[in-house]
C-alpha cells in the first residue's frame, strides 16, 4: 500500500497524577467446556505422549505463566448452567459421561473436573473463578460445591473431598452465581433472576478465612435495564456484576471470516470494539447511582471477537483463526479497561485455547501463540500499576463516510516509577507521529516493542508460527518532558519510560 502523509497526534500523560490501580484481574481468561478448549486443549490426559503434568499440557501452562495469567474462569459459559459438579469428582472410571448439548452435542467423560481445574490453577499460579449452576442446578448443589472446595472442618462434603485426595481446602475467592441467565442460563427476566440470585447467594457461604467475591449475572451488550434492575433489587448482595460483549464484523447469522476480509470489515470490527468504551460508561453510570463508592466491580467476563468457524471444522466448536486485526482489537479493549479501572475489576477474554479469540491454538503436539497472546504479553506491565490520566487528540481514521480515532492509548506507572504507555494505530495504511508530553516527569530513557505485520489479515499457522510476533521498537525521541513516537500503520506499541 502506498504510504500517506504522516499525521500528528498530541498525547498528554499526567505522569505525576493517578490514584486508581489497574486490577491485574482485568487481564483474566475464560475456559469453557466448548470445542477443544478443555479437552485437547488444557487437558490431554495423563497417558498422553504430549508432555503433561497430571494430564495438563505443559507447554500451555508455560505460555500462560509468561503472560502472568491472574485468573481463569471455568466451567462456562452456557456449559456452566448444565454442569453438575459431582459428576466430575472421584475415580475416573466412576464418573458418568454427559452430553454437551450447548456445544456440538459431543459426549464428555468428565475426566476434567473440580480437582483437575484447581490443579490447573495451581500450576498456572492464578486464581480460580468458578461459575456455579443456577440454570439447571439446585441451591443445595451450589452450596455444597462451595463447601467441598473451601471448608476445612468435618462434614460429609469435606470428607468427600478428602477421600478424593485433597486434605486441605482450596482458596476460592471468585464465585459466579449463574451465567447468561437472560439467555442460555434460563431465559429469565431481570426481576426473576434478581430474586433467584438472592436465594442462591444466601447459601454460598464463607468458610474459615475464605471470603467469596460473589458475581451476579449482568447484562448482554447495552441491556441497561438489566443492570438497573439488578442494582436496585440485589446490588447490596453481590460484589461484582458481569457484562458480556462480543465483537462481530457483521451479523450473528453471517459473522464474517476470521482471515478473509477487506479494509471495510477491518474498520467495522475495530469500530465495534471501540463501542466497549460506551458500554462500560453506560453501565457504570447506572451502577454509580446505586453504588457511589464503587464497591461493586464491573466484571467483563466474556469479551472478544466472534467470527464464522474455520471451514471444515465443527460449527459447535467455535474454532477460528486469529490475525493482526484481533491484536488491535485486544489492544484497544485492554486500553479501555485500563482507562475505566475505577469500575472495571475483572475481565476474561473468550477463550483461552482453540475457541473464539484464543490465546493459543493447538494441533496434536503442535502449539502456536496468536497475535492476541502477544498483546497480553506486551501489556502485562499494566497489571497492578497505577492508571495515569491521559488526554489524546489527533487524526481520524476514515473509511467511506465513517470515522473513528486512529490512535487509542492508556498509561500506567508501576511502583518503581516506570511509566508504561500502550498505543494502538488503527489505520492500516498510515503511519502516525504521536507527540507525547509527560507532565511531572523528566524521562531519561525509553524502550519499546511493536506488534505489526505486512498484511491486515496476517496470522500465525503451524507451518509459519512466527509470522506475527513482537519486535524491538526504537522509533521514538526523548526531549526534556516530551516524547515523539513514530507509530507504524496497523500496530500495537508498548513503551516503558524511565
Amino acid at each position: 500500500m502506498p504510504k500517506k502523509n504522516i499525521e500528528e497526534n498530541k498525547l498528554v500523560v499526567h505522569a505525576d497524577l493517578g490514584k486508581e490501580r489497574i486490577s491485574k484481574h482485568i487481564y483474566g481468561h475464560f475456559s469453557e467446556h466448548l470445542g477443544r478448549c478443555i479437552y485437547d486443549g488444557f487437558w490431554v490426559g495423563k497417558e498422553s505422549p504430549i508432555p503433561n503434568t497430571r494430564g495438563i499440557r505443559n507447554d500451555i501452562v508455560e505460555a500462560l505463566r509468561n503472560v502472568n495469567i491472574p485468573v481463569l474462569r471455568w466451567p462456562g459459559g452456557c456449559f456452566a448452567d448444565e454442569y453438575h459438579w459431582q459428576d466430575g469428582i472421584g475415580p475416573y472410571e466412576d464418573r458418568p459421561c454427559m452430553i454437551n448439548t450447548h456445544w456440538g452435542g459431543v459426549t464428555e467423560n468428565n475426566h476434567f473436573g473440580t480437582h483437575e481445574f484447581m490443579d490447573l490453577c495451581e500450576q498456572l499460579g492464578c486464581e480460580p473463578y468458578i461459575c456455579g449452576n443456577l440454570g439447571s442446578g439446585t441451591i443445595q448443589e451450589m452450596q455444597q460445591w462451595v463447601e467441598y472446595l473451601t471448608f476445612d472442618g468435618q462434614s460429609p462434603v469435606s470428607d468427600m473431598r478428602r477421600a478424593n485426595g485433597r486434605e486441605t481446602p482450596w482458596p476460592v475467592r471468585f464465585w459466579g452465581v449463574g451465567n447468561e441467565n437472560w439467555g442460555c442460563g434460563g431465559q429469565m427476566r431481570p426481576e426473576y433472576y434478581a430474586d433467584q440470585y438472592r436465594r442462591y447467594a444466601t447459601y454460598c457461604r464463607n468458610f474459615g478465612e475464605n471470603r467469596l467475591y460473589k458475581i451476579a449475572c449482568g447484562a448482554s451488550d447495552s441491556n441497561y435495564n438489566w443492570t438497573e434492575v439488578l442494582m436496585r433489587e440485589a446490588g447490596s448482595f453481590f460484589d461484582g456484576l458481569s457484562l458480556h460483549y462480543y465483537t462481530l464484523p457483521n451479523t450473528w447469522e453471517a459473522k464474517g471470516s476470521a482471515t478473509q476480509f477487506d479494509e471495510s470489515e477491518w474498520f467495522t470490527t475495530l469500530k465495534k470494539a471501540l463501542f466497549m468504551d460506551e458500554l462500560i460508561a453506560g453501565h457504570s453510570n447506572i451502577m454509580d447511582r446505586y453504588d457511589a463508592e464503587r464497591r461493586v466491580g464491573l466484571i467483563v467476563d466474556e469479551w472478544g471477537a466472534w467470527y464464522d468457524v474455520e471451514p471444515g471444522t465443527n460449527p459447535g466448536f467455535l474454532y477460528q483463526q486469529n490475525t493482526l486485526r484481533d491484536a488491535l482489537l485486544a489492544g484497544v479493549t485492554l486500553n479501555i479497561f485500563n482507562n475505566h479501572c475505577e469500575r472495571v475489576y475483572m475481565a476474561n477474554i473468550a477463550q483461552t485455547i482453540n475457541v473464539l479469540q484464543a490465546m493459543v491454538l493447538t494441533e496434536g503436539k503442535q502449539m502456536l501463540l496468536t497475535p492476541t497472546y502477544h498483546v497480553f504479553e506486551m501489556y502485562k506491565t499494566h497489571q497492578g500499576a497505577t492508571r495515569l490520566p491521559i488526554e489524546l487528540t489527533g487524526a481520524p481514521y476514515t473509511n467511506g463516510e465513517e470515522t473513528i480515532p486512529a490512535i487509542n492509548a492508556s498509561a500506567s506507572r508501576d511502583d518503581e516509577g516506570k511509566v508504561c504507555l500502550s498505543l494502538c494505530n488503527l489505520d492500516p495504511e498510515q503511519e502516525m507521529v504521536v507527540s507525547c508530553q509527560l507532565r511531572g516527569m523528566n524521562p531519561v530513557r525509553a524502550s519499546g516493542r511493536v506488534l505489526t505485520a505486512n498484511a491486515i489479515n496476517a496470522h500465525n499457522t503451524f507451518e509459519k508460527p512466527e509470522t506475527v510476533k513482537p519486535a524491538e521498537f526504537d522509533e521514538m525521541t526523548l526531549s526534556d518532558d516530551s516524547l515523539s513516537v513514530n507509530l507504524p500503520a496497523k500496530s500495537v506499541v508498548v513503551l516503558e519510560i524511565e
